[in-house]
């Protein structure tokens, strides 16, 4: 097999693996005269600050995999067509890509071939050779194969800028069924120790300024979502936990594609397990720059998003008690709870109103969305000219074209039928509605 016959299958391979985003790390080949830079700004799928699409090879070692995840286009059982690269194809294919311009990195997955040990071998020397023999200075993203030797996983984090260890399922009983060749334990070990060298690595730093850097980066994860039933706030305080447990940089959700059939694994529309991820992405947002608590999204009562309207939106229908906020006055902490204002807004307001007091138009221009931040702020306590508090019109102004687009597909009749009474919308209860349409959304 030729290697771009290789290069076609791995690549398809790891379309499935989302846990890859910017590096997080600068660093430029001038001062060690090597070739490649990475840049703070992203790698995959990203825009530099001077708006470059900034790309990587997203690639598997190999999909040989001796693992049979029911889930999985590459496990054991699965019929399909199999190969690996050598250390010396994929680090000379990575830096044939970087002369051509068509990359900037590399983003390293593997399957497990005839253990985690031999696997972590493979993708150390592959990353040797492009440190080492091309020194090779641009992004490196690696997977770490969980049950592989503390002192593998070491060598491995001082190759790369990245590492990331998938937490695969959001419960140790979805592992089993869908897993039974992966643990809860696997998983968090190399994690712990992920998160301990990154420290060690951090405090050598400060006494010895050329010291060895251990993933410097940091790690990530990634879950699948909708493939078994836990529920959305089961999801969201896991993550929270890895946040602050592991110190992890993101933790990335995938929708679950149902690409092979098995009796274990649900059948359902692409379109439910998307919106869900859209979701919790938009709360994992909150969570990391808005200062929410998993608690406050969502809850026992709430366990699930609402498919209509955003995390942050909903929030705010249903506390009414912390509004409206007085602009000129209210703490930054605050004016971040306000929907249509984000992080830099609230910076700017926090800014400006130091030299005057500000109105709805001086907002606008701050970058303010007053279409949805209008229904929650008074400006010198007045509220906005021609405002109508009604429930009916706040929800509909609060959702995108799309969101409102699903709303009304749901709720609202396509015929007026005359000759039956007409029934009224339930969009008082519509964060708590748990009708049959509704949860076809929420998978």
């Amino acid at each position: 097999m030729d290697i771009f016959e290789k290069l076609s299958i791995l690549t398809d391979s790891a379309k499935y693996d989302v846990a890859c985003t910017s590096s997080g790390c600068s660093q430029t080949s001038s001062a060690s005269g090597g070739i490649g830079s990475k840049v703070s700004a992203g790698i995959c799928h990203s825009f530099a600050a001077d708006g470059r699409c900034i790309s990587l090879l997203k690639v598997l070692m190999t999909n040989i995999c001796v693992y049979d995840c029911k889930y999985c286009s590459n496990r054991k059982s699965n019929d399909i067509k199999r190969t690996i690269f050598l250390p010396e194809e994929l680090a000379d294919l990575t830096i044939q890509f970087y002369r051509r311009n068509y990359i900037e990195g590399l983003f390293l997955s593997s399957g497990v071939v005839k253990n985690p040990d031999y696997t972590c071998e493979l993708m150390i020397k592959t990353l040797s050779i492009l440190r080492y023999t091309h020194r090779f200075n641009g992004y490196i993203h690696a997977k770490a194969i969980p049950g592989a030797d503390p002192k593998l996983l070491r060598q491995l984090g001082l190759l790369a800028d990245r590492m990331s260890v998938n937490i695969e399922l959001p419960s140790q009983n979805s592992l089993q069924l869908l897993a039974p060749d992966k643990s809860k334990n696997s998983i968090f070990t190399p994690m712990g120790f992920i998160k301990e060298n990154i420290a060690e690595s951090t405090k050598e730093l400060t006494v010895y300024k050329n010291a060895p850097r251990f993933v410097p980066a940091g790690q990530s994860t990634q879950m699948i979502i909708g493939a078994t039933p836990e529920t959305d706030n089961h999801i969201l305080r896991l993550s929270e936990n890895l946040y602050k447990k592991y110190k992890l940089k993101r933790v990335f959700f995938s929708a679950y594609i149902p690409v092979l059939e098995d009796k274990l694994l649900p059948s359902l529309d692409f379109k439910a397990p998307l919106l869900r991820e859209h979701r919790l992405y938009q709360a994992d947002w909150l969570m990391r720059f808005y200062k929410f608590r998993a608690d406050e999204i969502l809850d026992d009562k709430t366990p699930n998003f609402n498919p209509f309207i955003d995390p942050k939106c909903n929030w705010a229908i249903n506390h009414p008690e912390f509004f409206p906020v007085e602009i000129n006055k209210a703490s930054y902490e605050e004016l971040l709870r306000v929907p249509g204002i984000g992080v830099r807004s609230a910076q700017k307001i926090i800014a400006a109103r130091r030299c005057s007091y500000l109105d709805f138009g001086d907002l606008k221009k701050l970058g303010v969305v007053l279409k949805r931040a209008k229904y929650f702020i008074l400006c010198r306590g007045k509220k906005f000219d021609g405002l109508i508090i009604e429930k009916n019109i706040i929800l509909q102004s609060l959702m995108s074209k799309q969101e409102l687009s699903m709303y009304r597909d749901a709720f609202l009749p396509s015929q007026l039928d005359l000759f039956k009474e007409t029934m009224q919308l339930p969009i008082m209860s519509l964060p708590n509605v748990q009708s049959s349409r509704l949860l076809s959304f929420r998978a």
